[in-house]
């Protein structure tokens, strides 16, 4: 199974690159986890015709805070996923996100504009960095692939 994970779009609707990712990288995925500031609630539409599980951010407008939650833990194919967005400073954002869920085999989460994909005391953390980029670090627009297969695998991709 693959599941297209993306992070930090912050759009205010849908914009032709989201459609693109839909149309490319995201063409076969059997599901869309997005890891937090959507921004607005719109962005989810081009998801359409997935399954999307999606949380909440530091930088989404108010139907988004009150609409989705700040953490998920999901199943699939017998793996627990946790679904975060990450909050404070970048450094230690591991620790504290790794705090707050148990039993899972990966964790989700976005929030450093950073992509990661490594295991840690047995747990896949992975971020896709952010969807569109991060100039100022020098950051690519990127997002991410997790593959369910005899384990849960992580691939970054530069879109």
């Amino acid at each position: 199974m693959k599941i297209g994970v993306i992070s930090d779009t912050h759009m205010s609707q849908p914009f032709d690159s989201l459609n693109r990712l839909m149309e490319s990288v995201f063409a076969d995925v059997s599901m869309v986890l997005h890891a937090g500031d959507l921004t607005s609630l719109d962005i989810l539409e081009v998801f359409s015709g997935k399954k999307v599980i999606s949380v909440r951010g530091n930088m989404d407008y108010y139907d988004v805070s009150q609409n989705l939650p700040d953490k998920r833990v999901i199943e699939v194919e017998g793996y627990r996923i946790g679904l975060t967005h990450g909050w404070g400073a970048r450094n230690g954002v591991e620790d504290r996100i790794k705090e707050v869920f148990q039993n899972v085999q990966a964790i989700v989460y976005g929030h450093t504009h950073t992509p990661a994909n490594h295991i840690n005391d047995g747990i896949l953390f992975f971020n896709p960095g952010a969807f569109p980029g991060t100039i100022s670090a020098g950051q690519k627009r990127s997002v991410g692939l997790l593959t369910i297969d005899n384990g849960i695998k992580g691939t970054i991709i530069s879109v």
